[in-house]
């Protein structure tokens, strides 16, 4: 395709006619091929800028980067927003896309939602996939891409790898470092949802404030003009806030939840197996099992129903479709019953309210004590240590803490900033010892919460050239203790 045909469709002036063929896109200069266009960004540990005579030198045709920026032997587009600039171009390039593309952002539940979407569409019969935290997924396999938003490169490509492939519809998780970064621009989002907002990634983000900000790009920038935008309605401000951002821009709200319009959830009883929920929606009552325990499921799945409904879903299937919805890996997932016969749930919460949410969702299964074994990531957010300590301490019976992806960091010192606020925690840096000593005191009407890591397999030990994944996967390591000579049953 040539450049100033996809400049054009984009939106953007180039200062020449840039007749020149692009056979395709990168922002790492050593993916260059004759023909590229070449994304130079400034990052916050390396300088795309630094590698645009590299990329020159490997064949890109074109360089997006600032207008200050020096670009010699190749077209510069230049534009104050380099990365959005790029995303723009990129997206007239990366084509077929599935024509039916709904976006979830919010600080907890957007994989869970996001996959539970799938599955409901999958249920009703259309040909559906899932872009996220677990990687690429659709009813016949998942690809792992590390990253909760992939590159704008890999995401444009995956896009149009699944229409080739057939598939139709497709939700994403929008993270607010993908939006603050056009990690995912350039396609027609038909839906958005909104899950719910509390403290994480201050590390990235310089204030909640500028947090909430990314997060509201997806509805002030990225949706289409005609979406509809779903949104948890909760007791707090964030979720009004996100309404008042859909209805300023003339979108269509919906609003799901106690409090919400369009599906309200009018009632909640936990079973042995789920939870049974009372709805109302269209002005009929019904009565949904679905096979998954906690609250904060309850708010995934509806959310979900909410999109494929926003989208055309029939109300019918989509409702009996949540009846069928399976568990999301690493999200209260049941690793084991270990041989005392407690069962041992993994779950990804790393932050206090998902450690709160996961545990409160334990809590009516439990008839015994509650035992709580997690830790924090290091180089992430250290103000929330304390606070996810104190949540554990308040919601378990027993807390055991321990180390969760130190990283760059001491792994002791990040131990004792949980301690903190957690000072009758028992503290084991190992994490495979502490989730055996937690399975070896849990007896039979107790239930083990190892949270932190959830779908992870690894565990990441050191920073920059000397860090290690180590091996290392909850499920499977709960399962080992579980089977280990020694462990009362």
């Amino acid at each position: 395709m040539k450049l100033h045909k996809l400049a054009a469709a984009a939106g953007l002036a180039l200062d020449d006619e840039a007749d020149l063929q692009v056979t395709g896109f990168a922002i790492d200069h050593r993916k260059v091929a004759p023909g590229t266009v070449f994304g130079a960004f400034r990052g916050a540990a390396v300088n795309g800028e630094d590698f645009i005579p590299a990329a020159v030198a490997a064949g890109a045709v074109a360089v997006v980067a600032r207008p200050d920026v020096r670009v010699e032997g190749a077209v510069h587009v230049a534009d104050a927003a380099p990365r959005r600039a790029f995303a723009q171009l990129a997206a007239k390039f990366f084509t077929p896309v599935p024509p039916t593309i709904v976006a979830v952002t919010g600080t907890n539940g957007k994989t869970s939602t996001v996959e539970m979407t799938r599955q409901l569409w999958r249920m009703a019969g259309e040909r559906a996939a899932s872009i996220g935290t677990l990687g690429v997924t659709t009813a016949d396999e998942s690809v792992s891409t590390g990253l909760t938003t992939p590159d704008i490169v890999t995401f444009l490509s995956n896009m149009s790898g699944l229409a080739r492939e057939g598939v139709t519809h497709v939700a994403y998780e929008a993270s607010s470092h993908g939006l603050s970064q056009y990690r995912n621009e350039g396609l027609r989002v038909s839906a958005a949802a909104f899950t719910n907002f509390s403290r994480d990634h201050l590390d990235y983000h310089a204030s909640m404030e500028e947090y909430f900000a990314a997060k509201m790009r997806l509805i002030d920038e990225v949706v289409a003009d005609d979406a509809t935008v779903v949104v948890w309605a909760g007791s707090d401000d964030w979720s009004a806030r996100a309404i008042d951002h859909a209805r300023q821009r003339g979108l269509r709200v919906m609003t799901v939840g106690e409090a919400g319009e369009d599906i309200r959830l009018t009632g909640r009883e936990a079973t042995q197996l789920g939870q049974e929920l009372t709805i109302e929606y269209g002005g009929q009552r019904r009565t949904l099992r679905l096979p998954l325990i906690g609250a904060y499921q309850a708010a995934n799945a509806l959310v979900a129903a909410g999109l494929v409904l926003a989208t055309g879903g029939d109300a019918a299937a989509t409702f009996d479709g949540v009846a069928r919805l399976q568990p999301v890996r690493g999200r209260l997932e049941r690793a084991v019953i270990a041989p005392s016969g407690a069962p041992v749930y993994v779950d990804y919460a790393h932050t206090a309210d998902a450690l709160e949410a996961a545990i409160a969702a334990l809590r009516p299964h439990v008839g015994g004590r509650l035992i709580t074994v997690f830790g924090a990531g290091g180089d992430r957010d250290e103000g929330k240590r304390a606070d996810m300590g104190r949540v554990a301490e308040m919601h378990s019976d027993a807390v055991i803490v321990t180390d969760d992806n130190p990283r760059g960091e001491d792994p002791a010192a990040i131990r004792r900033a949980i301690l903190a606020g957690a000072p009758g925690a028992q503290e084991i840096g190992d994490r495979r010892e502490a989730i055996s000593a937690a399975i070896a005191m849990a007896g039979p009407d107790d239930i083990v919460l190892v949270a932190g890591k959830g779908h992870e397999q690894g565990q990441i030990v050191g920073s920059g050239e000397n860090m290690r994944i180590l091996p290392f996967d909850d499920v499977a390591v709960a399962r080992e203790c579980a089977a280990a000579p020694g462990v009362s049953a």
